[in-house]
């Protein structure tokens, strides 16, 4: 409760005391590229053979003669906007951005650069971590939009080269009974999601104690909420959005 109540008050203080629109606008660019423009060949790289895998290993699963081939585009591309993409690619954002967020802020505060901003009169939590929460918020969304583009074009590859259905049947099963909700549902999670890898990491890095191996922890411990955070919010998403 005591570090629920401090990330409460961490998040309070992104607001306070801001600094110029200017300035904000050039850092959140900059983290932009950081956090978004860098990531993308990995979630390209594992969004496509995701998509590949579940084309592969749902084809294994249906092989009652009763059941149209035509379905397992179906249950890939569901599978896919629903979960795959924003949550096993939130995971990895974590594993990537987060982890840097939170090892960034920890070396700026050990090395003593923090408490030079709070001499200055600035507000380090909302000049270091707010630019840091806007970037994430606008880049993840599109990067959850190209994981889902490319996973299921890697169903498509599955199916052309894998001999396991036609292309023409996975074709079919991707405009099967479409729920346009699935995707609005999948961007609401992303948002969700991008909010609480930006935050706890870059609460776990401001707060860090010590020298470079806390760091280390700090970083390890960042990755470590978010991915329980991402999945305690997909559950509870599914509960409020879905059932």
């Amino acid at each position: 409760m005591q570090n629920l109540g401090k990330y409460v008050l961490f998040l309070s203080a992104l607001f306070k005391n801001r600094e110029s629109f200017k300035t904000y606008a050039k850092l959140t660019i900059d983290e932009c590229i950081l956090v978004g423009i860098n990531s993308i060949v990995l979630v390209s790289i594992v969004s496509v053979f995701m998509g590949a895998v579940s084309t592969l290993q749902t084809a294994y699963n249906l092989v009652n003669p009763l059941i149209p081939d035509n379905v397992i585009g179906l249950v890939v591309r569901d599978l896919t906007i629903l979960e795959l993409a924003p949550t096993i690619t939130g995971i990895i954002f974590a594993g990537k951005v987060g982890s840097s967020i939170a090892g960034n802020l920890g070396t700026m505060r050990i090395t003593e650069q923090v408490d030079a901003l709070e001499v200055m009169g600035i507000n380090p939590i909302s000049y270091l971590v707010l630019p840091k929460v806007v970037a994430t918020l606008l880049m993840y969304p599109f990067l959850v939009i190209l994981a889902g583009s490319l996973a299921i074009g890697g169903g498509y590859l599955a199916a052309e080269f894998g001999g396991v259905l036609s292309t023409a049947d996975y074709l079919t099963g991707l405009r099967l009974e479409f729920n346009e909700f699935s995707v609005y549902f999948a961007l609401i999670k992303s948002v969700v999601f991008a909010f609480l890898v930006s935050t706890i990491s870059a609460y776990m890095g401001y707060y860090t104690k010590g020298g470079a191996l806390e760091v280390g922890q700090s970083s390890t411990r960042a990755v470590t909420v978010s991915c329980i955070a991402i999945l305690f919010s997909d559950f509870v998403l599914a509960q409020l959005l879905l059932v």
